[in-house]
């Protein structure tokens, strides 16, 4: 192309000219002149700028605190009361114990549902469902612990129907768990006793075999000392001896025990006093045999034991030899060693028998049943 060539002339002022405008107008201007063409900022730079928001995180759950206080049912405060804290499939238990105030407490408990368990001997424990929140501070009701409710049941039967019962439990009472000892209650309110009782009683000791025994060993006591001379000895004399010695312990075990007792409606049996003084332990004792209890309940005159008393020594005198029985005054004499006898066996149920007694005492109080 030649220099001169006017073509040559307008292309280089044309391309001076496109220059100029682009330098002016620059590139923004470009950009925003031409559609379809827009420079943005990096996204990364952004996301990376100071005033860049930042990303929310779900809050962590806080421990909370579950406290209380304890009573029982007059408002007093309660020291010591165990309480246990549990929850489901948990086994790490938390526990501690109320203090002066009653007051308990527990700690950095995380969130939840747990069960309190609050317990004192001789009160009735209480169960409390808690549920915790986050970071709460639970305070539970007052928790009142009450004592227990006492359920007695009361039999309420007749009279017969008790002293029955009563008696059977006498019958298992014996000296060393053998010797016989059923004339002796331990009950001051003993039921008043039926004529068939009083009956069943002397038959009961009259034929215990213990009983049968105790008389071949005084028979042969006395056939060893030559005692009822007239009676002689061997096999014969024995079996006289052997049953006088048991129609002595007939006649006064259902005379003085059952007969006449029936007849003026009076208490056989000795009535273990156990408390006060000895003094008035061993008057008791002693009186015995001239002072009973009736079946009204009453203390009276002994009418049963002294007629018995008598009557017994009576019918010794019909069948003991006439050597042993001589005299006026063998009756008498007899009759004073029966009482004598009674106020001896007195002694002994009030301050001796009772410890060595099988079933003595406790059985009869065992007898769970009320008087109409």
């Amino acid at each position: 192309m030649n220099f001169r060539d006017g073509n040559l002339i307008r292309f280089v002022q044309s391309s001076f000219c496109l220059c100029l405008v682009v330098f002016l107008c620059g590139p923004s201007a470009q950009s925003e002149k031409l559609p379809g063409f827009r420079l943005t900022p990096d996204a990364s730079a952004e996301s990376q700028g100071p005033n860049a928001p930042t990303a929310q995180k779900p809050a962590a759950e806080r421990s909370g605190s579950i406290s209380g206080k304890i009573v029982d049912q007059s408002g007093a405060n309660i020291f010591g009361a165990v309480v246990k804290l549990t929850r489901e499939n948990d086994p790490s238990d938390l526990e501690t114990t109320s203090n002066g105030d009653g007051l308990f407490s527990f700690s950095r408990v995380p969130p939840g549902q747990f069960t309190l368990m609050i317990s004192w001997p001789g009160l009735v424990s209480q169960q409390l469902s808690v549920t915790l929140g986050s970071g709460e501070a639970y305070v539970t009701p007052v928790v009142v612990l009450v004592i227990p409710t006492q359920v007695t049941e009361v039999r309420v039967l007749p009279s017969d129907v008790l002293a029955t019962a009563q008696i059977k439990e006498q019958e298992k009472q014996r000296v060393f768990g053998l010797i016989p000892n059923f004339y002796v209650t331990y009950r001051d309110d003993a039921a008043p006793l039926a004529p068939k009782h009083k009956f069943e009683l002397a038959w009961k000791s009259a034929t215990d075999p213990v009983t049968l025994a105790g008389v071949g060993v005084l028979a042969g006591i006395d056939q060893a000392a030559d005692r009822w001379h007239d009676y002689g000895q061997g096999a014969q004399g024995y079996a006289k001896r052997y049953g006088a010695t048991y129609a002595n312990v007939f006649s006064a075990t259902f005379i003085g025990g059952a007969v006449m007792p029936s007849l003026l409606k009076q208490d056989p049996r000795y009535y273990y006093k156990g408390t006060g003084s000895n003094r008035s332990r061993i008057l008791r004792a002693i009186s015995s045999s001239v002072w009973c209890k009736g079946d009204n309940g009453r203390w009276q005159p002994n009418y049963s034991n002294v007629i018995g008393s008598f009557a017994g020594a009576g019918l010794q005198a019909l069948y003991l030899p006439a050597n042993d029985r001589s005299g006026s005054g063998f009756v008498l004499s007899q009759a004073l060693i029966r009482l004598g006898e009674t106020s001896l066996a007195g002694i002994l149920q009030e301050f001796v028998l009772p410890k060595l007694g099988r079933n003595n005492k406790r059985s009869q109080h065992d007898v769970t049943v009320g008087t109409p």
